[in-house]
C-alpha cells in the first residue's frame, strides 16, 4: 500500500484532484467528509463541539450549523484549536480504520486540508499539494462559494501560507490551468504513484538474499 498525502488551500481546488484521482483508481478517504461525520446529530464529537461553544452553533434541525461555527471559529485562532482539538483526533481515528480496510495493492490518498498546519508530512509516503494562487482562491471562494469576501479571507488567512505548503510537498499540481490541463496533470501523477506502489511491492517481494534494484524513493518535482 502506498499512503498519499494530498492537500492545498481553500479554494485551491483539491476536491477537484481528488475527483480525478478516484477516476484514476485511487483509494481517497477525505478527511472533510469524516469530519462531517464524526460531528453528525447524536455523536459524541457533536456533543463535544456543543458543550465547547454552545448551543448557538446548532441549526434548527439539531444539526450543526457549519457556517455560523465558521464565523465564530476562523476569525479567532483560539476557538480554531479549541475545535481542531475536539475534531482531528476523531476524524484521525476514522482515517485509520478505513486505511486498514483498503486493499494491500492500493494507492490510498489523504484528503487533508489542514496537513502542512498540523505537521501530518510525516504520516504519508509522500505529499501532494494542489496550488494555486490567492487571487484564484479568493475568486473560487467568492464566486463559486457564495463567501463575502471578509470571510474568504478570513479563511485563508486562518491556513498555512502557500509557501508553507509548497515546502512540505513531493509533488505539486498546479491548479492555476483549465480543467482539461489539470486532468493531464494528474493522470502524469497517477503514473508516477503507480509506478512507484509497484516498485514498493515488488521491493518487498525480494527474497533475503537479493540485493534490491533502484529505490522505491519516488518521483521528484
Amino acid at each position: 500500500m502506498l499512503s498519499v498525502g494530498l492537500t492545498g488551500g481553500i479554494g485551491a481546488g483539491k476536491s477537484e484532484v481528488s475527483r480525478l484521482l478516484v477516476e484514476c483508481g485511487a483509494v481517497v478517504i477525505d478527511a472533510d467528509r469524516i469530519a462531517r461525520e464524526v460531528v453528525a446529530p447524536g455523536t459524541a464529537g457533536l456533543a463535544a463541539v456543543v458543550e465547547a461553544f454552545g448551543e448557538g452553533i446548532l441549526g434548527p434541525d439539531g444539526g450543526l450549523d457549519r457556517p455560523a461555527l465558521g464565523s465564530l471559529v476562523f476569525a479567532d485562532p483560539d476557538k480554531l484549536a479549541v475545535l481542531n482539538a475536539i475534531v482531528h483526533p476523531l476524524v484521525g481515528a476514522r482515517s485509520r480504520e478505513l486505511e486498514s480496510a483498503a486493499p494491500e495493492d492500493a494507492v490510498v490518498v489523504h484528503d487533508v486540508p489542514l496537513l502542512t498546519e498540523n505537521g501530518l508530512a510525516p504520516r504519508y509516503d509522500l505529499v501532494i499539494v494542489v496550488d494555486a494562487s490567492p487571487a484564484t482562491q479568493l475568486d473560487r471562494l467568492v464566486r463559486l462559494r457564495g463567501m463575502t469576501e471578509q470571510d474568504a479571507r478570513a479563511r485563508m488567512a486562518a491556513q498555512a501560507t502557500r509557501e508553507q505548503r509548497l515546502e512540505i510537498a513531493d509533488i505539486v499540481i498546479d491548479n492555476d490551468v483549465p480543467l482539461e490541463r489539470l486532468r493531464q496533470r494528474v493522470q502524469e501523477v497517477w503514473a508516477d504513484l503507480s509506478d512507484l506502489s509497484g516498485r514498493a511491492r515488488r521491493s518487498r517481494g525480494r527474497s533475503p538474499g537479493i540485493a534490491p534494484g533502484t529505490p522505491a524513493d519516488g518521483p521528484q518535482e
